[in-house]
C-alpha cells in the first residue's frame, strides 16, 4: 500500500529547515516529490551539510541514499565531513565514511577533517579519524598541523592522542614554529596575561575570584 503524505508540496526553504531540525517526514516528502537533494543556501550549504552539523544521522543516511552529493563544497570548500567534524556527532561521521567520504579532504583553508575536529575539541571524532588512518601531519594554509592547533587551543586530551598516534612534533608552520615552540610562546603569553590580571586585582580594577 502506498502511503500518502499528509503534507502538501514542500518548498526548498522548508526542506533545508527540516534538515537542520531532523524532521524526517518533511525531507521524505520533498524527496518523494523529486526535490533536488543538493539545493543550497546563499553560502552554498546543502541539507546534507546542515544535517551533518546538527548530528541527524538518519537524515544524513536518507539524503545520501537519495543521491545527495557527499562531496558538495560550500563557499569555503567545506564538505559534509568537515561539517560533521564541527558538529561532533560520531555516528554522522561514521555514516559519511561508510558512504565513501574522504577523511583527508581539504577545504579552501587546506583544513582536513582532523584539523576541524581538533579545533572544535571533539576528542571522540579525533580518536575515530586517527583509527581510520587519517593523515596526522597534514598542514593547513598557515602550515599548521592538527598538533599545532591542539596546542594553540589548549586541547590537552587531543594533544595526548595526537602525540600517542605519532604526530611529528618537529614540523614547522609558516611562522617557523614547531608545535612545541608554540607551547613555550603560549605559556609566556599566558603568564603575561595572568600577571596583568593580578596587577589589576591589586589595584582593585578586576574583581577577585569567587566574588
Amino acid at each position: 500500500i502506498k502511503k500518502t503524505h499528509p503534507l502538501g508540496l514542500v518548498d526548498t526553504a522548508e526542506f533545508m529547515k527540516a534538515a537542520s531540525q531532523g524532521k524526517l517526514n518533511v525531507i521524505d516528502k520533498y524527496l518523494a516529490d523529486s526535490g533536488n537533494p543538493d539545493v543550497h543556501d546563499e553560502l552554498k550549504r546543502t541539507a546534507l551539510h546542515r544535517a551533518s552539523l546538527e548530528g541527524h544521522t538518519t537524515v544524513v543516511q536518507m539524503l545520501l541514499e537519495k543521491g545527495a552529493d557527499i562531496n558538495f563544497k560550500d563557499q569555503l570548500g567545506s564538505r559534509a565531513i568537515h561539517w560533521a567534524c564541527r558538529g561532533g556527532n560520531l555516528e554522522v561521521v561514521k555514516a559519511l565514511k561508510s558512504h565513501g567520504a574522504d577523511l583527508n579532504i581539504r577545504d579552501k583553508l587546506h583544513s582536513t577533517p582532523l584539523h576541524v575536529a581538533t579545533r572544535t575539541g571533539h576528542t571522540t571524532i579525533v580518536e575515530y579519524l586517527l583509527s581510520c588512518g587519517a593523515k596526522i601531519n597534514s598542514r593547513d594554509r598557515e602550515g599548521d598541523t592538527p598538533l599545532h592547533d591542539a596546542i594553540h587551543l589548549n586541547r590537552y586530551k587531543i594533544v595526548k592522542l595526537l602525540v600517542a598516534a605519532g604526530a611529528d612534533t618537529k614540523i614547522k608552520n609558516h611562522e617557523g614554529r614547531t608545535a612545541v615552540q608554540q607551547v613555550k610562546q603560549w605559556q609566556s603569553e599566558t603568564m603575561e596575561i595572568l600577571q596583568r590580571v593580578e596587577n589589576l586585582r591589586e589595584v582593585g580594577l578586576v574583581a577577585p575570584e569567587n566574588s
